[in-house]
């Protein structure tokens, strides 16, 4: 896996799916509504450490720290994103992207001065 938002949203939707394959209620899981899941960053409105996950139509903001939400849920879904944040190199794929993007703002401020 690479480091852009795209390549984690699909890492998110497979472990999600796969962790609920084995699960009794198989039949049950709406697997279209992880086709729509997105992660971002914005930085404007949160500045700390962050990144926000939307499934569907629920979406929550969660700390780069120690994936504490910070703000909104994903009601189930929710301990799937923090045990999927818990994988080794999730937090430091989130990490480098934050890096980026406060760079990318930093040179577009300095750009406009």
């Amino acid at each position: 896996m690479s480091g852009s938002f795209k390549d984690l949203e699909d890492h998110l939707k497979k472990f999600m799916i796969e962790e609920q394959s084995d699960a009794h209620n198989i039949k049950s899981i709406n697997l279209a509504k992880y086709n729509n899941i997105k992660i971002w960053m914005d930085a404007a409105r949160y500045q700390m450490p962050h990144f926000i996950v939307r499934i569907s139509i629920s979406e929550a903001v969660y700390s780069l720290n120690d994936c504490s939400k910070i703000n909104g849920g994903l009601g189930f879904e929710e301990r799937l994103v923090i045990k999927w944040f818990g994988r080794m190199g999730i937090k430091d794929k989130l990490r480098q992207l934050w890096d980026s993007s406060l760079k990318s703002k930093e040179e577009s401020s300095k750009a406009d001065q």
